[in-house]
């Protein structure tokens, strides 16, 4: 009966293995995260560098917006307000006019789009306070509060 396992001890030793198994994986595991978790030998990043900008001298004024497009570029604006103006069947396309101007800042764009109306650029007599809302309420921008197309 020596070579012979009966059906309890089969148990015992199947127990056995299974939480030898567990412990080793367990072992295996948190040292191969305790391995992988040591202190950086590179520096930390320096803090962002903040621009400094000079102090604005009263004597100067307030600074004035310019438009960094081609203002006659912006001729392409006439045909989308001219369908916004109109009654128009559909959604009259953004693509040309409002692609020129989507990148830049509400003011930025305020100021093209007036300089582009008060040149006549877009060929067209206008209100130009209702213009200048309407194109830039359609292409997602608003008019800057205080803002006045002169």
């Amino acid at each position: 009966m020596a070579g012979k396992i009966d059906g309890r001890t089969k148990k015992i030793l199947k127990k056995f293995a299974t939480i030898a198994l567990l412990i080793s994986l367990n072992i295996v595991f948190f040292t191969t995260v305790s391995a992988n978790h040591h202190a950086s030998k590179c520096p930390p990043p320096p803090p962002p560098k903040t621009p400094k900008c000079p102090p604005a001298s009263p004597q100067n004024g307030p600074a004035k917006a310019s438009c960094p497009k081609d203002t006659l570029k912006l001729g392409v604006c006439a045909d989308l307000l001219n369908d916004l103006v109109t009654i128009v069947v559909g959604t009259p396309p953004k693509t040309p006019c409002c692609s020129l101007i989507g990148g830049l800042a509400d003011l930025e764009a305020a100021v093209c789009l007036c300089t582009a109306i008060k040149a006549n650029v877009l060929g067209i007599n206008l209100d130009v306070p209702v213009s200048l809302s309407l194109l830039l309420n359609y292409c997602g921008k608003s008019v800057p509060n205080g803002f006045q197309c002169s």
